[in-house]
């Protein structure tokens, strides 16, 4: 089945926080109005990956000006293991090197053994002396 990759519509936040609960530990920004926000501030930083009409897969790719950050990256667990999470993460990353970033960071939660091991499995470097605090 193919899959398609194009920067999220406003249409599709409904599938994409479907796609959240499904697969992936639910946050204090899975709503509605922080999609919205986010799609209005920076219309390409949430990159969605479609099958048959549905939300398969998505990845944030935000740019500060600073460094480039990955976050919510997400695949459907029905469409695992056919190599949408790695095209997410490519895209994210060309995105993020189009606009002007020299270094990249993803934020993965330590404790997902499948996020984990995606991640074990890309070319990027884990970094275990750095800590991350968060507020909200």
């Amino acid at each position: 089945m193919h899959t398609d990759l194009r920067p999220a519509e406003p249409a599709d936040i409904p599938g994409v926080l479907a796609l959240w609960r499904e697969s992936a530990a639910p946050t204090s920004t899975d709503t509605t109005a922080a999609l919205t926000g986010l799609l209005q501030r920076d219309p390409g930083a949430l990159i969605v990956a479609g099958s048959a009409g549905a939300i398969v897969g998505s990845v944030i790719a935000g740019w500060d000006g600073w460094r480039g950050s990955v976050y919510r990256l997400s695949v459907s667990p029905a469409h695992r293991r056919r190599g949408i999470g790695g095209r997410l993460l490519h895209a994210a990353e060309e995105r993020l090197v189009a606009l002007g970033a020299r270094r990249l960071h993803a934020i993965v939660v330590g404790t997902d053994a499948l996020a984990v091991g995606f991640w074990e499995a890309t070319n990027w470097e884990h970094q275990p002396e750095q800590r991350r605090y968060t507020w909200g």
